[in-house]
């Protein structure tokens, strides 16, 4: 789906040192990205670059390619959760589904309904290459599955109900994906 921004929409797709989440149709979000294979202090300065990228832009969840990288790492801090960082996440189970609206900080101020799974388990390595699980349901599994999306090229509007598709100020939603 190509995406044509509305004019009053345009400042928001400017990427710089001070909003450095790439914005589409950059190629890289299209991307399936490669497993992290060491953790080394460059990958842990990545995440912690990712980490206040999202805090500034208000965000819940991002994902590695959003910053213009192919490793497969998502940070995720939905709620009161503290930020947390995924390596190489896999989805191992999901059970029932909810709708809910998304949006996305590639893709800053189009907002549509995605159906998800309600609840999941998902398997990761933590910065210091501990292998650990998480079971997460509502907005936590939403924001996983958003950013595991991210990993393997897919962005929400492959899945969102185009019925429900519109712009709207990113100012009034406080948890793009």
């Amino acid at each position: 789906m190509e995406i044509v921004v509305p004019e009053e929409f345009k400042y928001l797709y400017v990427q710089n040192a001070e909003r450095p989440i790439v914005k589409i149709p950059n190629p890289v979000l299209r991307q399936v990205c490669e497993p992290v294979k060491k953790i080394s202090k460059p990958t842990l300065k990545f995440i912690d670059q990712m980490v206040v990228a999202m805090t500034r832009s208000n965000g819940i969840g991002l994902a590695a390619p959003q910053m213009g990288s192919t490793q497969r790492i998502i940070v995720i801090a939905p709620g009161s959760m503290k930020p947390t960082a995924l390596i190489n996440p896999v989805i191992v189970d999901t059970s029932g589904e909810q709708i809910g609206e998304e949006g996305c900080l590639s893709i800053p101020g189009l907002y549509g309904d995605v159906q998800r799974a309600l609840k999941l388990t998902v398997e990761a390595y933590d910065t210091k290459g501990r292998a650990f699980a998480l079971d997460l349901q509502g907005l936590p599994a939403r924001v996983v599955q958003h950013e595991v999306d991210h990993l393997n090229g897919v962005l929400f509007i492959d899945k969102v109900d185009l019925a429900t598709l519109h712009w709207s100020n990113p100012e009034l939603h406080d948890d793009d994906i």
